[in-house]
């Protein structure tokens, strides 16, 4: 007998030759999370888990057909954006966005690899700031990421507060501000909306991970494709994060490990 197909998500992401981030990434976490999952290539990366070599940006007129090919066909649940790299692209996504008006939009603003290799230009990031940040149901920075769309520093529980308020106030319906970065004893990920703040709390595993914000905005759009409310998909999928570190693995010769899924 036919299967019911599964809910869909669309991530639209740079490549990772090295399949531990990227479009590999969030493959792999829309199938683990029980949807079908499209994708949307925006730049091909030269990676493996000592660093990223190259990086190359897929012309605008091949994203755009992208774009056109899944959403002429697919009834999408919900759109992830992950490395988008020059403000071009970012521009470009925007306007899609605003078009075809997904009915759930998680932006992941990648800017480093874990690497430390720049991702993304830095007149993307006002791109970013300006154009897709107001479009966000969901908008996922990490620490650095948040300084740089701020343009401050954060390092206290207050100062993370603050830029929570402040990243709503770009426009984004809720904020979740990843704790990785912070030189805390346990992983404190905070998540800001209307109705104020919430904590989720795990151990500080002793391993270098990879992937793991990609992994997460992915895990969101896929809980918000299968219908669950915001707050329930930000719970759902920093679980599944940490389980799936907890099983990470080291597949090459570098420190990174790729996470369990």
């Amino acid at each position: 007998m036919p299967r019911t197909a599964p809910p869909i998500a669309l991530t639209i992401a740079g490549s990772d030759s090295g399949g531990g981030a990227g479009i590999q990434a969030d493959l792999k976490t829309f199938h683990a999370r029980g949807v079908h999952g499209l994708s949307v290539i925006a730049a091909i990366t030269s990676q493996n888990t000592r660093g990223v070599t190259a990086v190359h940006a897929v012309p605008l007129k091949h994203i755009r057909s992208q774009l056109a090919a899944v959403f002429d066909d697919f009834p999408i649940g919900a759109v992830k954006t992950g490395m988008l790299g020059t403000a071009a692209v970012v521009r470009l996504v925007a306007n899609e966005m605003r078009a075809r008006k997904p009915a759930w939009l998680v932006v992941d603003p990648v800017m480093i690899a874990t690497s430390g290799a720049r991702l993304l230009d830095a007149d993307a990031v006002e791109a970013t700031v300006e154009e897709l940040i107001p479009l966000a149901d969901v908008l996922t920075p990490n620490l650095p990421e948040a300084e740089a769309l701020l343009g401050r520093k954060l390092g206290t529980p207050q100062d993370y507060d603050d830029a929570g308020e402040a990243l709503l106030g770009l426009g984004a319906g809720s904020v979740l501000l990843k704790g990785g970065h912070a030189d805390e004893r346990e992983v404190v990920d905070r998540f800001y909306d209307a109705r104020g703040m919430m904590e989720l709390r795990h151990p500080r595993l002793p391993i270098e991970g990879h992937g793991t914000g990609c992994t997460l905005a992915s895990a969101i759009a896929a809980e918000l494709a299968k219908g669950q409310a915001p707050r329930s998909a930000i719970r759902r999928a920093v679980a599944y994060v940490h389980r799936a570190l907890a099983r990470g693995y080291r597949p090459g010769g570098g420190l990174a490990h790729v996470l369990g899924h």
